[in-house]
């Protein structure tokens, strides 16, 4: 089949069937970290990742897919260099300590979410998918399998086997939603999943399975409403990562376009418009003047200021007052 001249890249592979754990991205960015070791997640030297992590090879494929995907790591023509992201969080940048190595904080489990959703150099097909253009109210694994298989031919002209596609609905699940045993309770070896904790995806009842008739499948909604633990320096933050990706030449964005535009703060944390409005009012402030809310009866917009010196730098999501009036 023809590729669609405006088909986007997707990763649709390369997870092996694992959601990423606590301890992956920080092992990985240590790792890459030390002298000599930016091949180390390479193909070529998977044997010695697995002494220096202590995993099995596939676990190794799976880290360089979710440290990738996350914006830790990028590829380099050594193998893998640290992203200024990674380095700022889990390694320390120029003298400065790191600010978040262990994944404690509830920012940085929602910045790890908006990384997976609006990483254009290694975009998961899933987490573009489900988080900005699936429009059914529920998710199940029947629905949500036949739109991937629209999407997938629509967006990027691929043919990918429903097995694979059952498999990245399932990666993407269990991100966000612990697997249960058989008398209901959580499996420790799911708890290592980091995004288990923001709660973004709440159980919502059975359905018959049109995949596997006589059997029952969970359903699932996103949770939209208001999220008082994103603290509004995180939120301006990723706005102004949004605007650099998707609008850098223009001056202002529509509150229509950040509420519900591809990739935006609105849809990747399913925020309410409510919400949204009440942190751009204080966005002035929380700031300092480079993001301004210009309420309007006929477009309200946010216009943001052209001196870099101004823009959000990340470690202002870990220092600044994490809410205002």
């Amino acid at each position: 089949m023809q590729k669609p001249a405006s088909a986007q890249s997707f990763r649709f592979s390369g997870h092996e069937t694992f959601p990423c754990r606590y301890a992956w991205l920080p092992k990985a960015a240590q790792a890459v970290a030390e002298k000599g070791n930016h091949d180390l997640l390479t193909s070529a030297r998977e044997d010695d990742a697995m002494v220096q992590l202590g995993v099995g090879k596939n676990m190794v494929r799976s880290i360089r897919f979710w440290a990738e995907a996350a914006g830790v790591l990028e590829a380099s023509e050594a193998g893998h260099a640290l992203t200024v992201f990674g380095l700022q969080l889990l390694v320390g940048n120029r003298g400065a300590p790191p600010l978040d190595p262990y994944l404690e904080d509830i920012q940085t489990l929602w910045l790890i979410h908006w990384k997976l959703a609006t990483n254009q150099k290694a975009t998961i097909f899933a987490w573009d998918f489900l988080l900005n253009q699936f429009q059914e109210p529920e998710l199940y694994a029947s629905t949500v399998l036949r739109a991937f298989r629209r999407g997938v031919t629509q967006l990027s002209g691929k043919e990918i086997t429903p097995g694979s596609l059952e498999q990245l609905y399932e990666v993407f699940l269990h991100s966000y939603v612990p697997t249960r045993g058989q008398k209901g309770d959580v499996r420790e070896d799911n708890l290592d999943c980091p995004l288990v904790e923001l709660g973004l995806l709440q159980a919502n009842g059975f359905t018959q399975s049109a995949l596997h008739p006589g059997r029952l499948e969970p359903k699932y909604v996103f949770r939209r409403e208001e999220k008082p633990e994103i603290s509004h320096a995180l939120f301006a933050y990723c706005l102004d990562e949004f605007w650099n990706s998707r609008f850098s030449k223009e001056q202002s964005v529509p509150l229509h376009t950040i509420v519900s535009g591809h990739g935006s703060p609105g849809q990747v944390f399913k925020i309410p418009e409510a919400d949204i409005r009440t942190r751009l009012l204080g966005l002035d402030r929380q700031t300092n003047g480079f993001l301004r809310f210009e309420e309007s009866a006929v477009i309200p917009r946010v216009v943001r200021q052209s001196d870099p010196q101004l823009a959000m730098p990340l470690d202002q999501v870990y220092h600044q007052e994490t809410a205002y009036a």
